[in-house]
């Protein structure tokens, strides 16, 4: 008779533990899956009210049964106008393209990107013009943009995989010119000058006329 009840009060105190422990668990999960949610808001760190603010072009997108090809092929970046994911040489598939490598603070960079801005403007639909912001702080890379009133479509290349796919130095800015194919024509370890300076550069490599 004296075992039972110390029998039944051990089995009560386990059974409280194993209840315990199991409501302790169960908030504990569910709060690391919030801090993740929260770490990957944090590390983007861009509210929607920014991006429509900016006013950016939207990031191209890959026709229907495009495939990418080249050194970007396989690549994939994130777009700054809506925060999505752009496969990089399918996107670009089957259009020359002028890729610019850029970073919030560079300085030459800003100075560029107006110049990119208005050459887009006059080559219209004959070739892609896209800002590459080589530098993981996208919320620096939209508001650099946005106080230069440059609205070109851009991507985010946080840890310079663009550079590295195309052997560019680490240097800024770098001007990537790619062929319809996605096969690289030239890379431009420059900045450019001015608008008619980006023309002739365009139409000698790529064959395009702006």
């Amino acid at each position: 008779m004296r075992r039972f009840p110390v029998a039944w009060r051990w089995a009560l105190a386990g059974l409280i533990a194993v209840v315990a422990l199991a409501v302790a668990l169960w908030p504990r999960g569910r709060e690391a899956d919030t801090a993740a949610e929260n770490g990957q808001q944090a590390r983007a760190g861009v509210s929607e009210q920014q991006r429509l603010a900016a006013n950016l072009a939207a990031c191209p997108r890959p026709a229907a049964g495009a495939t990418g090809s080249g050194p970007l092929a396989g690549l994939t970046v994130g777009c700054l106008a809506d925060g999505g994911s752009v496969e990089l040489a399918a996107a670009l598939a089957g259009k020359p393209a002028l890729l610019n490598l850029w970073a919030y603070w560079c300085g030459p960079c800003a100075q560029e990107l107006p110049y990119l801005q208005q050459f887009a403007q006059r080559a219209g639909n004959a070739i892609t013009v896209l800002t590459v912001h080589s530098d993981p702080d996208e919320a620096k890379a939209i508001s650099r943009l946005t106080g230069l009133s440059v609205e070109l479509p851009g991507v985010l290349d946080a840890d310079a995989r663009v550079r590295t796919a195309v052997g560019a130095p680490a240097v800024l800015p770098i001007s990537v010119l790619l062929r319809a194919d996605g096969s690289v024509a030239q890379v431009v370890v420059r900045a450019f000058s001015g608008v008619d300076d980006i023309s002739e550069t365009v139409a000698r490599e790529l064959g395009v006329a702006a």
